[in-house]
This record gives C-alpha cells, structure tokens and sequence, in this order.
C-alpha cells in the first residue's frame, strides 16, 4: 500500500480520530468488520510510540510527565478495543472470531511490552518511592501506588529469562480465554434441544412453545427439523424450561445436555483448556512469588487472602446444604404424594419447586409474567426508581445508528437537566450472543480526558413471536435492575483518572451497586408504578405482591448451595499448584471430589457452573473470583437496612449513595468508601437472614 492509500484508509477509519458524535458516541453505522485490523494495528504502534516516549525521556520523572502522560496515551487503541470486545461479545460472526483470535495474544504482548519496560517502571518506582513528598492530592498518589503494583505484579522485578517465560504464559492464557469462549458460544448452539413433537413440551405457554418453533425454522438450514421445536440453553446448569415442562423425559434431556456442554468430546471440548488455563495461572503466580493463583487474584480484591475466603464460603456451605436437604425432603414428598415413585433428580427441581411454592404459599410465579412487560419495567420500574433517587431522566433517541436493530439508546440527563451519558440496552438472546448479563462502557468518564460516559447493558431474554409481548419472569425483572446498577456506577463516575473510571473497583466490591439496585425490584411505590396487566392496564393485586414477596425466601437453600458449589470449584482450580492439576481426562473426577470434599455434592442439586462452560473463570475475569457475588451481598443486604432505617426511596438516600460510593469509582480504597457510608464494619446478620441461613 503506498502513502496515498494509507491515508485514504486511515481518513476512512472510523477509529483513526475521535466521534464527533456526542460522547464521543462510536460510529456504528461506518464501522466495519475491515476497519478492526488496521486499527488495531496502528492503535498498538501509537500506543507503543507514546509509552516510549515516557520511558525514554530525559527529565527527572515527575507525577505529570509520567502518571498524567500515561494515563492520556492510547486512546486510539481504548477506542476500537471497547467496540470490538463489545461487538465480539453481543453480536459475533466468523469474521470477527478470526480477528479476536489473532488479536488476544497480541493485545496480551502488547500489555506486556509495557509493563515489563524497566525503564518505565524505574519512572513509576521513582514516584512510588517519593509519594508521601508530592505535592498532589489522595487520587493522584493513589494511582501512584495502583500502577507500582500494577506494574510489580505483571514481574517488572523479575530477571529475563522469568520475564520472557511469564511472556509465553500470558500469550498462551489470551490464546486459551479467547477458544473457551468461542468454544462455549458454538457449543450452546450446537447442543440446543432437538424436540420433535408438541406434546413434549406441554407446561411452557403458547409464545414460548411458538418461540421455540421459530428456533427451528431458523436453525434448519443443513438439519432435519421441519415440523420441530428448539430449546436453546442458557449458560447455567439450569434452565428455564425445567420449571414448566410437564414430560419428566424431556426434562431430563434438557438437564443432561445443559450439564455435558464442553466435555462430550469433539471440536468444542474445554476439557484441556481448563487444565491448561488452570496449570499455567499456577505456574505464572508460582513465578510471581504467590503459592496459588488465588493468592495472587485475591490480594487486589477487598478479602485480600485465601483463608478469609474459604472461611466465608465453608461457613455458608453447611447452612445453605442443610436448607437444601430440607427442601428437598420436601420435593420428594410431593412426587412421592402425587403418585410417581422416582427419586428427585436434578431435572426435577425447578418443576417440584413450583408446585411447592403453589402449595405453600398459594403463590404460581407465572401469575406474574402478564404485570412484567418489558418496556413498562425498564421505563416505569428501572428508570422510574432511578429517578426517585438520583433525580436523572432516561428519554430514548432513535437517531444514533446501533450494532443491531434490537438495540435502544437513551439520553442520561442529570437532575439539573445537563446531559450525563448515553445509555444502550440490548436485552434479547441470539445465537450471536454470549449468555448471561452484563454491563459494558463503550466510553468511560474521565475529567483528565473530558469523556463522559456510553454505557451498554445487555441480557438474554427469549424474543417473543413477532407482534407479542416481552412478558418476563421475576428472574428477568431482578436482571433489569441489577445491571442497571452497574450501570449507575459508570454513569455517575466522577473521577479525574481513567483508570479509576466507574466500576474499576475490586472484584468482590463491583457486584455492591448492582446488588443494592435490585432491591427496587420489589420496593412497594416502585412495584405499584411498573407492574400492570399488560393488556388491561390493572396493577398487580396487592395480595399477588404480598405472596410474591412472601415467597423470595423460598428454595434459598438450593439457590445458595448451586451458587457456592461453583464458588469453590472456582477456588479449588486457583488454589492448586501447577503439579497439582489434573490432565483433561481428570476434570470431571477432580470436579466431583471437590464438591465432595466440600459437603456440597448433592445430586439433585448441580454446580451453577460446571468447569468445562464456566465462562466467569475461564474467560470473563472472574478467575478465583466467582465468590464474589454473595461476599458483595454482604455488604448489599446490610446496605439495604440502612435505606430502610432511613427512609427507603428518597432523593437524600440517593444522592448520598452517588456521592460516597458510585462516583468515586476505584478513586479510594474499597472498604473505606463502604465504611465511611455505613459509618461501621458490614454485618453478616443481614444476609443469612435474607438467604434463610441464620
């Protein structure tokens, strides 16, 4: 290519300079797949150029010309990474696949080069070491201290050949994170519920039934299923379906395939990823100076040992394995009061479960799908509390171009009316999808860069039938809200440094804002406001809310010891040396001695994660982490008193909320934003009241 054409491309590029669109909003509707490479390319040279240029200096390191420098480099780079990490995990194809795979190792590399640039890191060590002489204020002498370590933790202090090994080890990691994904999102389509007949499915509704049709018709090509219906499964072991399905056969091939996916063999087995990933994080902390990969992850995170969370997780695991031996004695003498004479299975759980929940507390939660149509719970439940207590308004625009027709954005406006952010919500499933929800930014605030934020949730809802409604479960409901709290915490971010930009805060303190977010869900003036017929317009009844939430206690037991299995099957993986792991061929039997070992291998009640589609810690940044979720809940379920003792949902609790936790991103140490809003440590007692564990 010659000078001329090199410009043209880069003049074409929509990545080469910033959006003028607002927020700097991307440019969805010019970005092509070709334009990724290129950018890429040029965003890591740049990058590279600008990081030397630091290093390499002649003037005595100060906190602007190596800190603040740092932290304005690679932008370039910052912005095609966001949408294509994005697009990569909403809305995938081959192209992209192929792109992400020669990409992950080089990013890794890239990462790398900087990190184990000793002259850059004698620049930082330099700062780190003369801090507390500085004049500059807390935020800026913490990003000191965040890069020193961020720097002596990627092996800044280890000799060369340790260096060039540690190298090897992460560019094989990015290689192995980037296969288990595309791994697991192929296996998902490919192991989808072949179901022949109707009949099999008597118990789902008939948008369900006719939305499973549709799955058919649109997988057809290349494959018997005229006249077919299609269950696609979701990432958990457990799967909606299980609840309704009458044909106890049909449950059982739904579970069996949910929990075989990445170890039946065949191109899309993570069987020797897990091993693989599992022995080289060993190895890599082993370099590092850590025992364990756990020991290494959890010193950044607010449990800062292992010990600290194996205490907390074998604690609950006793309690959480009780209650559930105790709902399932109640299962089995339901099956064994309505005639059948099978022990309860794993496949059984979700429909037993039901019924006892309608016989307990006259309660059937799909009584309530018809009062959760989506647009009323997103605009008058999520939007309406969010405006209840931080005084921001939510209006949707429909002239910003999207990286798919299913997806909406929103102005954020603040109280005072001002322009906040931009909002995208794509709620839908689609075999180009990744499963479960989440919480991305396409651009993060920063008052050193003058960015504010695009912030993006994303979901998994089954799509209705063209022309009917999205009716949800009070699952789906609770999912609205918890990723609109992570959303929240990048929307109000109001820190100097990118680095602390919104949820750059430790693992186990990240799921905090969401979690208290969810508390809305069933806040009664929030309920009253959302929840309506969706075709008469009526509120729920009243005596309908009270069963639901009379009920939220209910099959705690099972949900909790689901949970925490996973929760150590993680820590089990990162708390072995590299000698320890099992080869590929071990995975299952080291699985099923972990969970006995535990006391939580009961049958009837799987992992929420098997090893082998446990995206969290192969693939999504949750490696020895998974604990995360319910050590937040400690910290959320005591928040939620707080609110409580103190008026609920006002405009003071709120603004007192943004202002000491979610503006200050990882601006401040964790557990010191938490102590200064609560005013004390967190007490447990909260939540073993909440999961019936006390």
């Amino acid at each position: 290519m010659n000078i001329n054409e090199t410009t043209i491309a880069m003049d074409e590029n929509p990545f080469f300079t910033e959006s003028p669109v607002p927020f700097e909003y991307p440019q969805f509707d010019r970005i092509d797949v070709e334009a990724y490479r290129p950018a890429f390319e040029h965003g890591m040279a740049r990058h590279l150029d600008q990081v030397n240029a630091i290093a390499n200096q002649a003037e005595p390191p100060t906190f602007e010309n190596t800190l603040v420098a740092l932290e304005r480099s690679g932008r370039m780079l910052r912005r095609v990474r966001s949408v294509f990490f994005n697009l990569v995990a909403a809305h995938t194809n081959d192209k992209l696949e192929e792109i992400r795979s020669e990409m992950a190792p080089r990013l890794s590399a890239h990462r790398d080069r900087i990190l184990l640039n000793l002259k850059l890191f004698e620049r930082v060590r330099d700062l780190y070491e003369r801090r507390r002489m500085l004049d500059i204020d807390d935020e800026s002498r913490r990003l000191i201290e965040e890069y020193y370590t961020d720097f002596v933790r990627a092996g800044a202090r280890l000799p060369d050949t340790d260096k060039a090994r540690l190298q090897e080890i992460n560019v094989e990691l990015a290689r192995l994170q980037t296969r288990f994904s595309q791994n697991l999102l192929s296996e998902v389509n490919d192991s989808a519920v072949v179901v022949p007949n109707r009949e099999h499915l008597d118990g789902l509704s008939e948008n369900e039934i006719e939305a499973a049709a549709e799955a058919a018709a649109e997988a057809a090509a290349g494959r018997d299923l005229e006249g077919k219906f299609l269950v696609a499964l979701r990432n958990t072991s457990g799967q909606p379906p299980l609840t309704w399905i009458r044909d106890r056969s049909m449950r059982k091939r739904i579970m069996e395939a949910s929990q075989a996916r990445g170890s039946r063999g065949g191109e899309f087995d993570n069987r020797v990823i897990v091993a693989r990933s599992a022995t080289l994080r060993a190895e890599r902390a082993a370099l590092l100076g850590y025992p364990n990969h756990a020991a290494y992850s959890l010193e950044r995170q607010t449990a800062k040992t292992v010990e600290a969370v194996n205490r907390f997780l074998s604690k609950l695991a006793a309690a959480a394995t009780a209650n559930a031996s105790r709902e399932g004695r109640d299962l089995q003498a339901m099956i064994d009061g309505g005639g059948a004479s099978h022990p309860l299975a794993a496949w059984d759980w979700a429909y037993y479960a039901e019924k006892v929940r309608k016989e307990r507390y006259a309660f059937d939660a799909s009584q309530l799908r018809p009062y959760f149509e989506i647009d009323n719970v997103l605009q008058k439940g999520v939007f309406y509390a969010a405006g209840r207590l931080y005084g921001m308004t939510l209006r949707e625009r429909t002239d910003l171009p999207t990286h798919h027709p299913d997806v909406r954005v929103f102005d954020v406006l603040d109280a005072d009316a001002q322009p906040l952010a931009l909002f995208l919500v794509d709620v839908y499933a689609r075999p180009s999808k990744q499963g479960g929800a989440w919480m991305s930014s396409f651009v993060s605030q920063s008052e050193l860069l003058g960015t504010r934020p695009v912030v993006a949730n994303y979901l998994n809802i089954p799509k209705p039938p063209a022309g009917e409604p999205t009716l949800l479960t009070f699952d789906e409901v609770e999912t609205l809200f918890h990723e609109f709290g992570h959303a929240l915490h990048a929307i109000f971010s109001s820190v100097r440094y990118p680095y602390f930009s919104g949820t750059s805060v430790p693992r186990d303190f990240v799921e905090f804002p969401s979690q208290i977010n969810e508390m809305w869900a069933t806040w009664p003036e929030v309920v009253k406001n959302y929840a309506v017929h969706h075709q008469t317009g009526e509120p729920m009844p009243m005596d309908l809310v009270d069963k639901m939430l009379a009920a939220e206690k209910f099959n705690q037991g099972f949900a909790t010891t689901e949970y925490l299995a996973a929760s150590l099957l993680d820590q089990a993986w990162h708390q072995l040396t590299e000698g320890e792991v099992p080869g590929a061929e071990g995975v299952t039997d080291f699985e099923k001695a972990v969970l006995a070992e535990a006391g939580v291998a009961l049958d009837a009640v799987p992992p929420r994660y098997r090893s082998t589609y446990f995206s969290h810690i192969w693939s999504g940044g949750y490696s020895a982490g998974y604990y995360s979720y319910i050590w937040s809940e400690v910290l959320d379920a005591d928040t939620v008193e707080w609110f409580k003792e103190n008026g609920g949902l006002t405009r003071e609790n709120g603004d007192r909320f943004r202002r000491m936790i979610l503006s200050k991103g990882g601006s401040r140490e964790a557990m010191a934003l938490y102590r200064a809003f609560r005013g004390r440590e967190p007490d447990p007692a909260s939540l073993l009241a909440r999961r019936g564990l006390n």
